[in-house]
């Protein structure tokens, strides 16, 4: 969602999300041989190691992918994302097999509001991940909106050349936002984990969809808007998974996607971009 700031979308963003589960699997079975018994302590170590890494290799895809192709058409930085995308996946493939790897189960309890009969219910790792979301995309919102590097990256989306001419240098800013964004897709994907506790090589492709197919039903370039799509997302998957049919909720989800794009291509709180002639 991030992206969105510099007018650009980066399909191997999914992949950078699906490096950060392997990541997060790999350290934290070496947080245990180490000796760091302490859940929080090694989850939190593991995250932090995680982010580093996976801001390396959101750096590389934009020095390899993007940043050769500045100056192209719209069309060819599109092409590159999706090469690298396969790139990565079969990288991964190949140096972690295909076959779906887990992690075993790592914290315990559900808390409970209502009747035995009636009541909802909700585990403490999703209250963790709800949590985590707010803060990141708080923390997020306020660095785009409020602090001089946002102020360089909102010009830099606006006008690249007049942002270079009054000093700004885009090409560090727009590697900052891969960084960033895949610092991002390292929460998630060390989030998710933790909750479900397998993956495999192939869960970006289905990630990065949705993550674009919320980011377009809230507004490309509106982080509220991206947060307030992905809930909307989810919770329409939920629905159709529960009063439809679970094997079809992916095809609702596109189709989702479509309906927005054909209707309401600006989404929720996009802004239609007016250009002056």
């Amino acid at each position: 969602m991030v992206y969105g700031i510099i007018g650009m979308i980066n399909f191997a963003h999914g992949e950078i999300y699906m490096i950060s589960a392997y990541l997060f699997a790999i350290f934290l079975g070496l947080a245990s041989i180490f000796g760091i018994t302490s859940l929080p302590v090694a989850l939190v170590l593991t995250l932090i190691i995680t982010i580093i890494i996976t801001g390396v290799y959101g750096f590389t895809v934009e020095r390899m992918a993007y940043r050769p192709l500045r100056g192209s058409t719209r069309l060819a930085p599109l092409i590159s994302a999706i090469g690298m995308s396969l790139v990565l996946q079969n990288y991964v493939q190949l140096a972690q097999g295909a076959n779906d790897q887990a992690v075993p189960p790592l914290y315990h309890g559900v808390l409970r509001l209502g009747s035995d009969v009636d009541f909802v219910q909700m585990t403490h790792i999703q209250m963790i991940i709800v949590g985590v979301t707010i803060i990141s995309m708080a923390a997020l919102t306020y660095l785009i909106n409020r602090t001089a590097l946002g102020r360089a990256c909102r010009a830099t989306q606006q006008d690249r050349v007049m942002a270079n001419l009054l000093g700004i240098n885009t090409d560090m800013i727009i590697s900052t936002v891969f960084v960033i964004g895949a610092s991002m897709a390292a929460v998630a994907g060390v989030l998710i984990t933790f909750n479900f506790g397998s993956f495999n090589f192939f869960i970006g492709f289905i990630a990065g969809i949705k993550a674009f197919t919320a980011a377009v039903l809230g507004g490309i370039g509106s982080l509220p808007g991206a947060m307030l799509g992905g809930i909307i997302l989810g919770l329409a998957e939920s629905l159709f998974a529960g009063l439809v049919n679970t094997d079809y909720k992916d095809v609702f989800a596109f189709g989702l996607l479509v309906a927005v794009l054909i209707f309401k291509p600006t989404g929720l709180l996009g802004k239609p971009e007016v250009e002056k002639i």
